[in-house]
């Protein structure tokens, strides 16, 4: 819901700061006060067109900056997420910046927005309902998501979207593969060759490793055994053998303890180096042994490196990679299918249309339940509204293939007289009709209404008495569920009101600035006397307001 509204130099607003509340709140004041500029403020933050002669005269800019709480409001929050326009916690902050020259910046949660971004962000936030623009109901969508709301089959709905994107997936997919027989086929087979060769190399990264480990030592074996009979006769078996001499001076280590003990650490260091050069000694036997210089095994080798690097160069991929060659031509395959396949596609997409068309169908028959329903709920309410004669209709023009959202349209039509055809509710002429028609509308089905915020200008545009007092009533009902804002000047509609907010104009300094002041029990009952009486107000007139008052209460 709107929380908090700010406006600066807008139009005659010098400055302006509302906190709202939820409920029904009525704006009233003087024909010519301005009571529209707070709604033209609204449009304008929420992605409306903006001129230079919205900025007050002789200022260089004009700035709206509207917060809404969003708590309620998961699709919004997920939208802002995924445009990176996510600010503070369950909170959405929509800025406009408009200046003199008729150039705008908006911004969301104090990052720079398009206006379509503020549009859409804005539509899942409030409704104007009037003469001005954001009105939903005129767009074919909200029109069906209405009816399927009020008909409670918003699941359905969903479900015979996905049943069709399901459908015209597999259309699309025996399409292609039917259109591409014979390139399919040369496909196919290409890739089954493909694929039996790499098997048929029988590939293993981990043998492939051992293979290249057993070649590098053959390749080298000559030398390798040259290397090991140079360590063992250099350390134990020519004369002058490490081991030898090292087996000699200990021996003389151990004769010359006899006279100086503090030979003992030399010895014990000496007899562990004697130790492990005889460990060297056995270690280079035992490799010299194992060591295999077999020419025929090194041919073998040098084959299945030949082998592998040669299909590597085939399939353009490093040798430790053709395992994943290989799974991505299985995978290819297993797209492409077989001829079997066609015709199990051809099955599965007949299927697929019968599920959509039979949920479709089910969708329409609740439609048409429901389209009868609303249109008389909504017509007997245009009756109570000075619509008497009026008529609504929902309409469900077929559509031949039917499409995501069923096998018709949905479009709201009116005959806001008796003897006048029905037109689409986006043709009605009259802004106050028009008004006064989304009125019934909202109340009609507001349990399944998504947007938190209704604004509601000159809905009484033409009406008095006893029509008035049912539209402060409807009003008053429907902010029992939504946050409602209405500019009237009729005190039935202003006495029904949670909260009553007044309007005036005013000259400061030669300058004629817009104000508002949230209105106390005592000055409201002067606000409603005033709307009820002339230029002067009688103790008869502010009763009155206060028995309007105290009933509406």
């Amino acid at each position: 819901m709107l929380k908090f509204l700010s406006v600066r130099d807008f139009v005659i607003v010098s400055s302006l700061e509302l906190d709202f509340s939820s409920g029904f709140t009525a704006l009233t004041g003087e024909t010519g006060a301005g009571k529209s500029i707070l709604i033209g403020a609204l449009s304008l933050a929420l992605g409306e067109r903006g001129d230079a002669a919205m900025v007050r005269n002789g200022c260089e800019r004009a700035e709206i900056a509207a917060e809404f709480d969003i708590a309620a409001l998961p699709h919004l929050q997920t939208w802002l997420a995924e445009q990176d326009l996510a600010g503070d916690e369950d909170v959405c902050l929509l800025r406009r910046v408009l200046d003199a020259g008729g150039r705008s910046r908006g911004f969301i949660n104090g990052r720079s927005a398009t206006l379509q971004q503020l549009r859409e962000a804005g539509e899942q936030l409030l409704d104007i309902h009037g003469q001005h623009a954001h009105q939903s109901l005129l767009r074919p969508d909200m029109q069906r998501m209405l009816l399927d709301g009020y008909a409670g089959m918003m699941k359905e709905a969903g479900n015979v979207a996905t049943l069709y994107r399901d459908w015209q997936a597999l259309h699309r997919r025996r399409i292609s593969l039917s259109e591409n027989v014979e390139a399919v086929a040369a496909e196919r087979e290409l890739l089954q060759f493909q694929r039996d060769e790499l098997h048929g190399l029988s590939f293993n990264a981990a043998e492939w490793d051992e293979t290249q480990a057993d070649h590098a030592r053959l390749a080298h074996a000559a030398s390798l055994l040259e290397t090991a009979a140079f360590g063992i006769e250099i350390l134990g078996e020519s004369d002058t053998a490490c081991l030898a001499q090292l087996n000699a001076l200990t021996a003389r280590l151990r004769d010359g303890m006899a006279h100086d003990a503090s030979l003992g650490n030399t010895l014990q260091m000496l007899e562990s180096a004697q130790a492990e050069l005889q460990e060297a000694v056995y270690a280079l036997r035992h490799y010299q042994q194992r060591l295999d210089n077999d020419p025929q095994r090194m041919h073998e080798l040098e084959q299945r490196i030949q082998s592998v690097m040669d299909a590597a160069r085939k399939y353009r991929v490093a040798p430790e990679h053709l395992d994943e060659a290989l799974q991505r031509i299985e995978s290819r395959l297993a797209e492409l299918g077989g001829d079997a396949d066609l015709a199990e596609l051809a099955r599965q997409e007949q299927a697929a249309q019968h599920s959509y068309l039979e949920a479709a169908q089910k969708l329409s028959a609740g439609r048409k339940r429901a389209a009868g329903k609303l249109a008389r709920e909504i017509t007997a309410a245009m009756q109570t509204l000075a619509m008497q004669g009026g008529s609504f209709a929902v309409a469900l023009p077929p559509l031949a293939e039917g499409n995501a959202c069923g096998l018709e349209t949905v479009e709201f039509q009116v005959a806001a007289n008796p003897g006048v055809p029905a037109r689409s509710l986006a043709r009605v002429a009259s802004g106050g009709e028009l008004s006064r028609i989304s009125l019934a509308i909202q109340v009609a089905t507001s349990r399944i209404a998504s947007v938190p915020t209704l604004i509601f200008d000159e809905v009484d545009s033409g009406i008095g008495g006893r029509v008035a007092e049912i539209v402060g009533r409807l009003l008053k009902q429907l902010g029992r569920d939504y946050q409602v804002l209405c500019v009237t000047h009729l005190p039935q509609v202003a006495a029904a009101a949670d909260h009553q907010w007044q309007v005036n104009k005013v000259v400061e300094n030669g300058v004629t600035l817009s104000r508002i002041a949230v209105l106390d029990n005592e000055q409201r009952i002067e606000e409603v006397a005033r709307m009820l009486g002339g230029v002067k107000l009688t103790e008869t007139t502010r009763k009155h307001a206060a028995e309007m008052l105290g009933m509406a209460a």
